[in-house]
Formats: C-alpha cells, sequence, structure tokens
C-alpha cells in the first residue's frame, strides 16, 4: 500500500480519490494526474463516481517519489494480473486487489492503521494526511494559493484556517525575526 501512502501524504488526495484514480488519468511521462473520479460506499455499494464538486476536479503535476510509486505499483499490478490469470478483474484503477477489484476504503483504512502501529507512530485517520500535507507545504512557505491548489479547496480560508498548523518552533522564530527587526 505505500504507493497510496505517498498520494495520500505528498499530493493530500482523500482516500476515495487515491482509491479511484484510474490508469488513464495518470501520465507517468509528464508527471501529472487528473484527480476526477473518486470510491465511494453508498448505501452498502462501492461505487466508482465522479468526485463531488469541480473544485476537487484538476489535473496534479507530481514529484519524482509519486513517479517511482507508481511505477512500483505497475509492476506488482502486472504480476498480480499474471498470478491471478482468468480470475483477473480488469477495473481501469490504479490501486485494486490480487484479483483486480477495487480496494474496499475500511480494508484500507484498517492496513494504514496498521502500518502506523508498525512504525510506531501516532495513530491518524487516513483523512488526517491532507492536514499533514498541508502543514508541509506551510512549514515549506509554499504560498497558501499553491496548497490550495494542491489540496484542491474552493476558499482559500479552508486551506489555511482547517488544514495547515503552523509549529511553535516556526512561530518562535517569526517572532524572533519580528524582534530584530523592530530593534535595528
Amino acid at each position: 500500500m505505500y504507493p497510496v501512502y505517498v498520494l495520500v501524504l505528498v499530493l493530500g488526495l482523500r482516500l476515495g480519490e487515491a482509491l479511484g484514480l484510474r490508469w488513464e488519468d495518470v501520465d507517468l511521462e509528464q508527471a501529472e494526474m487528473t484527480i476526477g473520479w473518486q470510491l465511494q460506499r453508498v448505501a452498502g455499494k462501492l461505487l466508482h463516481r465522479q468526485t463531488k464538486t469541480d473544485a476537487s476536479d484538476a489535473t496534479l503535476p507530481f514529484p519524482e517519489i509519486v513517479t517511482v510509486a507508481l511505477r512500483a505499483r505497475q509492476r506488482t499490478r502486472d504480476t498480480a494480473r499474471e498470478a491471478a490469470g482468468d480470475d483477473w478483474h480488469e477495473t481501469g484503477l490504479v490501486f485494486t486487489t490480487a484479483s483486480g477489484r477495487p480496494i474496499e476504503l475500511s480494508n484500507f483504512r484498517r492496513s494504514f492503521a496498521g502500518a502506523c502501529d508498525k512504525a510506531a507512530v501516532r495513530k491518524v485517520h487516513v483523512h488526517a494526511t491532507r492536514k499533514t500535507c498541508a502543514s508541509l507545504l506551510v512549514a515549506l512557505d509554499v504560498h497558501p494559493r499553491v496548497a490550495m491548489q494542491i489540496l484542491r479547496h474552493s476558499q482559500i480560508s479552508v486551506t489555511m484556517n482547517v488544514y495547515s498548523e503552523v509549529s511553535s518552533e516556526e512561530t518562535r522564530r517569526a517572532l524572533k525575526k519580528l524582534g530584530d527587526h523592530l530593534d535595528s
């Protein structure tokens, strides 16, 4: 599941968007993907649907770590498809079970919680990785409008007020910088 972890942490994808990503929406040569589909459980059925809002839809460029993770996923899929033979169910999805079926969101959440335990890090909900992504972008001094585009929020206030956090150390540095400036 490492490639999914990369997408939710590096690009801030929602879990349904990551698990609903189709190979036809990924361009590894141009290092970009189009987000427009998601997996959702509705009335007990797992559905592959378009994203809820126009703001959620976007073509995102991605860094090399994503390219490497998706190429590894391609190899895993090819091996699984060969092993499954006639039992393979072609869905066109990037992330599937060993038989090609969509991954259940609840199964992924359990897997993610297990990975947190194994890594001995604080257990967080998968959706909290969007907040992690936003906070990392803020810490790297990424312009708020760029962070808003990466996270595909329709309002900058959502990106800045809900999803991003500034560390205490950054606050100390900013106040020191202000104090130094006022002292001169």
